[in-house]
C-alpha cells in the first residue's frame, strides 16, 4: 500500500504556497517592508543632518566641509594622505546610529508581525494598527534592541580581536544567536514584558519544541522560490535566443528589464512570506493552533511538533 504521507518536496511546495496564500489574501501586508524602508530612511537622515550641516564655514560642495568634519570626528586629511584616529565623539554618534537602527528594525518587524498573526486569525490588517501596536509595546521593544545591540557589537568586536579561528567560532556563537532569537517578536507581541532575557528563553523554547533538528519550513520557502526562478531562467535564455535570431537589441534589453523586475518581485514576495511562515510556525508551536490556511497534516508533516 502507498505511503500517503506527502513527500519533502510536496511538503516543501505546499509550505510555500500556502504561505503566499496568506500575503495573496492580505494584500496589506506586502507595504509593510516599503514603509519601513522609507521611514527608516527618513529617520537616519535626520541623525546624519548635523553632520551635514556642520557649521564648517563651507558649502557642501567644497572638500574643506569634509574635511573640516572629519577633522572633528578624528580623521586628518591634510597633505593628501589620511590619519584614521577616530575620536569618542564618532564612536559615540556610530553607536547611536546602530542603536537607533537596532530599534527601528524591532519596532517595524514587531508592527509587521501583529499584523501578520491578526492576518493569520482571521482578522483584518493594516499598517496604521500595526504601527500602533508596536508603540504600545515601545518599552519591551526598546529593551529587545538593547539587548541585542549588545550582543551583536560583543560579536563583532570579539570577531575582530582573535584569529580566524576566532572568527570562525565567533560567527558561530551569532549563528547560534540568530537562530535562539527567531521568534523574540512574536514572544515580545503575543507575551510582552520588558526582560530581554526572558523574551530571549521563550523564544528558544519554542524553537526547541518546534524544530527540534528539522529546518524544513524554511528549506521549503527557498525550494518554492529556486523553482521558480529556474523556470525564469530558462524562459530568460529562450527570450534572449529568440532576441538574438530575430536580431533585435531592443527586445533583449527589455526581456532583461523584464526579468529583473520579476525577480526583484520574487525576492520581495519570498521574504514577506517568510515571515509569514515565522509566525504561523509560532502560533502552532507556542498556542496550539493551526492558522488557517494551513492545515493539521501539513503542520504535523512538516514540522514534526514534539509532543510533551
Amino acid at each position: 500500500m502507498p505511503d500517503p504521507t506527502p513527500s519533502k518536496f510536496t511538503q516543501s511546495w505546499l509550505l510555500f504556497t500556502t504561505s503566499l496564500q496568506v500575503v495573496r489574501q492580505n494584500k496589506k501586508l506586502l507595504l509593510f517592508p516599503i514603509v519601513t524602508s522609507a521611514c527608516s530612511v527618513v529617520i537616519m537622515l535626520f541623525f546624519f543632518a548635523p553632520a551635514l550641516l556642520y557649521p564648517s564655514g563651507h558649502t557642501l560642495q567644497e572638500t574643506a566641509h569634509w574635511e573640516t568634519l572629519g577633522h572633528q570626528l578624528g580623521f586628518d586629511f591634510a597633505g593628501g594622505r589620511s590619519a584614521v584616529h577616530p575620536n569618542g565623539i564618532f564612536y559615540g554618534y556610530l553607536a547611536m546610529v546602530y542603536v537607533v537602527s537596532m530599534f527601528l528594525a524591532t519596532f517595524f518587524n514587531a508592527a509587521f508581525y501583529n499584523e501578520i498573526l491578526k492576518a493569520l486569525a482571521g482578522q483584518p490588517v493594516s499598517v496604521r494598527s500595526g504601527l500602533a501596536s508596536a508603540w504600545f509595546r515601545v518599552r519591551s521593544i526598546l529593551m529587545w534592541s538593547l539587548l541585542a545591540g549588545t550582543v551583536g557589537l560583543i560579536i563583532k568586536s570579539l570577531e575582530e580581536r582573535f584569529g580566524w579561528i576566532g572568527q570562525w567560532a565567533m560567527r558561530l556563537v551569532g549563528v547560534v544567536w540568530s537562530v535562539a532569537s527567531t521568534f523574540a517578536i512574536p514572544v515580545l507581541i503575543r507575551e510582552g514584558g520588558t526582560n530581554p532575557l526572558i523574551m530571549l528563553r521563550r523564544s528558544a523554547a519554542v524553537l526547541r519544541k518546534t524544530w527540534g533538528e528539522s529546518l524544513i519550513g524554511y528549506v521549503g520557502i527557498s525550494i518554492g522560490s529556486w523553482i521558480i526562478l529556474l523556470g525564469s531562467i530558462v524562459f530568460l535564455a529562450g527570450a534572449i535566443a529568440l532576441s538574438v535570431i530575430l536580431h533585435s537589441p531592443v527586445l533583449i534589453f527589455l526581456t532583461i528589464l523584464v526579468w529583473l523586475g520579476a525577480m526583484f518581485s520574487l525576492g520581495y514576495l519570498v521574504a514577506v512570506a517568510g515571515h509569514v511562515y515565522r509566525c504561523a510556525l509560532y502560533v502552532y508551536a507556542a498556542e496550539g493552533v493551526v492558522p488557517a490556511p494551513y492545515t493539521p497534516a501539513l503542520m504535523d508533516a512538516a514540522w514534526k511538533i514534539k509532543k510533551a
